[in-house]
């Protein structure tokens, strides 16, 4: 069998969704081609019929991962949820979605660090803060930040996740603070520090008209 009919036995699809489900039982490290073909029953060199190389392989699973996000329906899509409600909402449902998936922020993080994935979570996170008001060039900043705050929040709990799982993570004194607690609860904090953050942005921003407005109107009474 050549390998353009091997390739033909299996679509981009099954490629994809075995992969994911390589990822979720042994991990990226892990994830490697020759494990794949042999796991769809092909040589490695078919699935360069699907995918060039492993960089394309892993934004198409970056993708599914965060394509999770939109499908999980955040608390804040009712139409008169106010921005604070929807940037949270749109945090809380991309960490659910990474989550789901064994080192999910880690494949999400890598290919968005080499502009392969990631777009369309940085993309609800930017509407979200727009929603506001906000300019965006601001709301480009922010939907960035609120995205790397994510996925290293998410990459850490993952960590922590696996060492657990081995029984290695630290006690006592060195042990980690999210350890001691609700991993969730810090996450919302986090996300909350940086919402206030714009709120206090779009104050500033706007006190200096307010301060004029009253300063007209003080001058003509």
């Amino acid at each position: 069998m050549t390998g353009n009919e091997s390739a033909r036995r299996h679509s981009r699809d099954d490629v994809a969704e075995t992969a994911l489900r390589i990822l979720d039982d042994y991990g990226l490290p892990d994830l490697t081609m020759r494990r794949l073909a042999a796991a769809l029953d092909v040589q490695p060199s078919a699935l360069y019929w699907h995918f060039p190389n492993k960089q394309t392989l892993l934004a198409e699973l970056a993708d599914r991962i965060v394509g999770r996000a939109a499908v999980i329906p955040p608390a804040a899509t009712v139409p008169d949820a106010s921005w604070p409600e929807r940037v949270r909402a749109e945090s809380a449902a991309l960490r659910d979605a990474l989550l789901a998936y064994r080192d999910g922020a880690e494949v999400v993080a890598s290919t968005a660090a080499l502009g392969l994935g990631a777009a369309p979570a940085q993309r609800r996170l930017e509407a979200a803060v727009r929603s506001g008001g906000f300019d965006a060039e601001t709301a480009g900043r922010a939907g960035t930040a609120l995205l790397h705050f994510v996925l290293g929040h998410v990459s850490h709990e993952q960590q922590r996740m696996q060492f657990d799982s081995i029984g290695v993570l630290a006690t006592g004194e060195a042990a980690d603070p999210l350890d001691e607690g609700d991993s969730a609860a810090a996450f919302a904090f986090g996300v909350g520090l940086l919402v206030g953050g714009l709120q206090r942005l779009a104050t500033d921003s706007s006190a200096p008209e307010t301060a004029g407005t009253a300063g007209a109107s003080r001058s003509r009474t």
